[in-house]
């Protein structure tokens, strides 16, 4: 069943897996305060505005406000939807109050630092508990499920590319570390992957009831 999934959202996964493979040897070949420093000297006016928005993409309340309209499409999907957002989410959190917790975020790691940082006005950063980030595990879990209920398997990449731009905010708003994100987006995706193995057949079985 995961070698019909793999093949069935072909255009998600070998995206995934290119950038998966990008970020890892950048990571390999960079440290995280280089990458944190490329990103950051890349802001601009229009960055500025735009990031703090779409990293809204990524709250566990959008998630939520996704689950529900799904439920009402086809409540059996709904429940599905809800169960990835619960596995993610608890999973992100365990890792990141209880076998990482304390983890230094950008704001605390780099507080005396000479490099200056651009960071956007008025903006609340937090300090601590950093890896992984749950901004980034809830948009790839989410993203990733729409992708594999999408028939059109060709837009796998674009959902991808929703997620991919959630993380990135998370890098941009000095919110987390490269690491961070890479690592949500791996949570997140294994996450949806596990639910949907799960209940996929149960959740695609339609009758009089499931579509309303």
């Amino acid at each position: 069943m995961l070698v019909n999934l793999l093949r069935r959202n072909r255009f998600f996964f070998l995206a995934y897996a290119l950038i998966l493979a990008v970020v890892g040897t950048l990571q390999l070949l960079y440290t995280q305060e280089q990458l944190m420093q490329w990103v950051n000297t890349r802001n601009s006016v229009l960055a500025d505005l735009i990031f703090p928005y779409i990293t809204y993409v990524g709250d566990g309340t959008f998630f939520v406000a996704v689950c529900l309209l799904l439920l009402l499409f086809n409540w059996r999907i709904g429940l599905m939807a809800f169960a990835s957002f619960a596995l993610s989410s608890l999973t992100s959190e365990f890792l990141k109050k209880i076998v990482f917790n304390g983890s230094p975020r950008p704001l605390k790691y780099f507080e005396h630092s000479t490099f200056q940082y651009h960071i956007i006005k008025g903006l609340d950063i937090h300090s601590y508990n950093s890896f992984p980030s749950g901004h980034t595990t809830t948009a790839f879990a989410m993203f990733g499920l729409l992708a594999f209920l999408d028939e059109k398997k060709s837009r796998g990449w674009v959902w991808l590319l929703l997620g991919v731009l959630a993380g990135y905010s998370r890098v941009y708003l000095f919110q987390h570390f490269v690491e961070d994100t890479f690592a949500g987006s791996l949570v997140g995706t294994l996450s949806t992957v596990i639910i949907y193995l799960l209940m996929s057949h149960w959740a695609t079985k339609t009758g009089p009831a499931d579509n309303r």
